[in-house]
This record gives structure tokens, sequence and C-alpha cells, in this order.
């Protein structure tokens, strides 16, 4: 249980401070045009887009937290994590939740985007590599 409250804390947290953080870089230096804080009410509750962002990117920590470890030593740290976002997230979303979405593969597998979705999601993994430690600091799991 504590690895699945840890995981979803730097998940969810990340998505709000780092993934958010990669799309404005992203969108400053005219590479995308990604939605920063959207509070667009998404379907089918009606959340924030930004909400509903971080939720899922809680999920995601879930999975890393438990993923991520049983790595190999020389990748399980904060590069185990950044590859993690980059690859098995970026793909999933590309080849599953963008189709489901009624959008194409890989959005079209377009430039600039992609290379900045997996640069920016290894982004939002470094930063769930920094927050789940301290998390579990914070309540003494080790």
């Amino acid at each position: 249980m504590r690895t699945i409250i840890a995981g979803f804390v730097a998940g969810f947290l990340s998505v709000l401070a780092f993934h958010q953080l990669g799309f404005y870089i992203a969108n400053e230096l005219g590479l995308s045009r990604a939605p920063i804080y959207s509070m667009q009410p998404v379907a089918p509750f009606g959340v924030p887009w930004i909400l509903s962002a971080a939720f899922w990117g809680g999920l995601w920590g879930i999975v890393g937290a438990h993923v991520v470890p049983r790595l190999p030593r020389s990748i399980e740290g904060p590069v185990g994590w950044m590859l993690f976002a980059a690859i098995i997230v970026t793909l999933v979303n590309w080849f599953i939740v963008l189709p489901i979405k009624g959008a194409p593969m890989g959005n079209g597998f377009r430039m600039p985007g992609l290379v900045v979705v997996p640069v920016v999601y290894a982004f939002w993994g470094l930063g769930m590599w920094l927050i789940i430690g301290p998390v579990k600091r914070a309540f003494h799991w080790h």
C-alpha cells in the first residue's frame, strides 16, 4: 500500500510541476501548443483537464513505483524513471490512448511532437524520481 500511495503522489505532483513545466518550455520555444494548467472540463465527469492529467499521472506513478525498482541497477534511479516515462508511457499514449480518443496513432507522428512528447515525459519521470524519495522518507517508508 505504501508503494501505491508514494507512486501516486509522485506521479500526481510531477504532472503539476515537471510535466506542465516541460510543455510550457516547449510552447515557449515554439515546439508545441500544449494546454498548460487547463481548466477545460474533460468527459465523462467534467473535471478540469489538469486534474485529470494529474490523476492519470498518479496512476502511472503507481506503475512506475512497481516497475522501475525492478530494472537493472544501472538504470533503476533517475535514468530508469526517465526511460519508463519517455518510452513506456509515450508508447501507451501514442498507440492506445490517442486512438481511443479518436486521434491518429502518435498524433500523426509529426515533428516536433515526435521528439517533444518523449522529452517532456522524461522530464516528468525525473520529477517522479525526485518526489518519490522525499515522500517515502516523510512517512518513514523504505
